[in-house]
């Protein structure tokens, strides 16, 4: 028992294995660090400001959190810290409840991570269909958008509103008032910045063009003197740890939302590193080790002042197309943010807000792909309706019920498919007729007997429009599917077919149904035991035998 425990404790520790290709590795980790590194500074100083928190919450989270998550983690080139899809949950967190609450709810949500991990949840992510993820994407992608016209526009939202409805106040306000000269300048920002991301990767893909397009547009608007929100302040060190006061009351309010960030760091983590799976010669990833170094990475992160970290499905991708083989690569990319508090909080102080806008706008564009909504769309109408519903509760309503939805959607749909693969067929008895034969009906089970088609499957084989039938052999030996409500609607049909004086004789039942029909009676069902058959001529020659009697 010791021992089985002490191999359970080992699978989370980090161990010599995680770094085995670091010899001959070393120079592409760590030039592939620098490059996530590089690429992360404005994505985590923007989803710090788009969630409410602030930028040096996100640049605290990129670190702590990232060299937590690499340490400990599951997968050997994922890189976490803060995204779009975790600001649209703290957003309105925020507006309701403060910035101080952000420190409890990013503890309790990472000790939420942390016992879903060693409780071996990580596979539960197989369970979310393909059109749920990327319908989930989709509106994640349409909130980050959304979520960037008040600050593209110079405007201030009002705390608290819905994202959509917060977009359309803003672009009402600036059309219907028709005074564009504070807009123009922050629409053009935005458009500057939109053009260097877009253009500069066509001349090589490795140039970090959002952050050259954040230092061209921050050098452009203290060039020309203009007037325009910027970051402000950030700490020029990194900030002690400290835990956050619990209070009951505010711990009770706060409780689902930390159950919320918890669901959603983990999926978007476990979606991340499967898609890094996909991508890097390292092997497969620990789904349960990986949701345990997440959770690790959310609680240092809460205890530094940071906030929810999950893994950085762009930030992952740039470092396995930069080269990363071994959690090195991570960690030196913390490193240079860790650099950037100490060594250059002043230049980075002086962005202006609407850069950013421009960044994580062109990055909801890039979380699309055209060419996947499309297969998707064409593939079936049900998975192109799970799809869009999915996509459409994410944007208006809410992340996790959008997840919650999508799946109850999918599920439905694939069972009434199921369902409508279950049939009865009537069968002729092989060879040659004998006198008799016609008072014998032969049915065989296909697909599934379960809840979904018990009552359908149920009124095929009480046929009362053959009453001259004396025995009715079912064949069960191509039925794939039995579930309690199935073996529940067997043993009834047998109940009745035996009331109306017919002979049931159940042939070919498979080894992993056996125990459920007989804890439900179906074999107490029948008028004898040697009505269970193995064989279906042994079957064929007893029902003969009951209809010569």
């Amino acid at each position: 028992m010791i021992s089985a425990l002490s191999r359970g404790i080992s699978r989370f520790v980090p161990r010599r294995a995680d770094y085995s290709a670091l010899p001959r590795s070393w120079r592409r980790d760590v030039l592939a660090g620098l490059t996530v590194g590089v690429v992360a500074l404005p994505l985590a100083l923007a989803f710090g400001i788009s969630s409410g928190v602030g930028a040096a919450a996100g640049l605290i989270t990129a670190i702590v959190a990232g060299l937590v998550a690499a340490v400990f983690g599951g997968s050997h080139v994922q890189v976490s810290g803060p995204t779009g899809a975790m600001a649209v949950v703290l957003a309105p967190i925020v507006a309701q409840h403060g910035v101080g609450s952000i420190a409890l709810v990013t503890v309790l949500a990472g000790v939420i991570v942390v016992v879903a991990g060693i409780a071996g949840l990580g596979r539960a992510v197989t369970f979310i269909p393909w059109p749920v993820i990327e319908g989930f994407t989709l509106g994640i992608a349409a909130i980050i958008f959304l979520q960037q016209v008040p600050a593209a526009f110079g405007v201030t939202a009002e705390a608290g509103q819905r994202t959509l409805p917060a977009a359309y106040g803003v672009v009402a306000q600036v059309v219907g008032n028709g005074d564009w000269s504070s807009a123009a300048k922050t629409v053009g920002v935005v458009a500057f910045v939109a053009l260097v991301m877009i253009r500069l990767p066509r001349l090589h893909p490795g140039i970090p063009a959002s952050l050259i397009a954040v230092i061209a547009a921050t050098l452009l608007v203290t060039a020309f003197g203009l007037s325009l929100a910027t970051i402000g302040e950030l700490p020029s060190q990194l900030p002690g740890p400290v835990l956050p006061e619990v209070d009951l009351g505010a711990l009770r309010t706060l409780v689902g939302a930390a159950v919320a960030i918890a669901a959603l760091s983990a999926i978007e983590s476990l979606l991340s590193a499967r898609v890094a799976a996909t991508m890097s010669p390292t092997g497969p990833y620990d789904p349960d080790r990986e949701l345990l170094g997440q959770g690790l990475a959310s609680v240092a992160s809460g205890v530094f002042g940071g906030m929810p970290a999950t893994g950085a499905i762009a930030r992952t991708a740039v470092n396995v197309r930069a080269g990363a083989l071994t959690r090195v690569s991570a960690i030196v990319h913390s490193l240079v943010l860790l650099a950037v508090v100490y060594l250059a909080t002043g230049p980075v102080s002086a962005i202006p807000l609407s850069a950013l806008a421009g960044v994580l706008m062109v990055t909801s564009f890039r979380m699309i792909s055209a060419a996947t909504v499309r297969q998707i769309i064409r593939s079936t109408r049900s998975d192109a309706l799970t799809f869009v519903v999915t996509a459409t509760v994410t944007v208006c309503f809410d992340l996790i019920e959008a997840v919650e939805i999508g799946i109850v959607v999918a599920a439905v749909f694939a069972i009434r498919s199921v369902a409508r693969r279950s049939s009865v067929v009537r069968e002729e008895l092989p060879g040659p007729h004998r006198p008799g034969d016609e008072r014998i009906a032969l049915l065989r089970l296909d697909g599934a007997m379960f809840f979904a088609a018990a009552e359908r499957i149920s009124a095929a084989i009480v046929d009362a429009e053959h009453p001259h039938v004396a025995v009715v052999i079912i064949r069960m030996s191509q039925l794939g599917m039995l579930d309690a409500t199935g073996a529940h609607t067997l043993s009834e049909i047998t109940r009745q077919l035996e009331a109306r004086g017919i002979t049931v004789i159940i042939k070919g039942v498979q080894p992993e149904h056996r125990d459920l029909l007989a804890n439900v009676g179906v074999f107490d069902s029948l008028r004898h035991h040697n009505h269970l058959m193995d064989t279906l001529d042994e079957a064929i020659a007893h029902a003969r035998s009951h209809v010569a009697a």
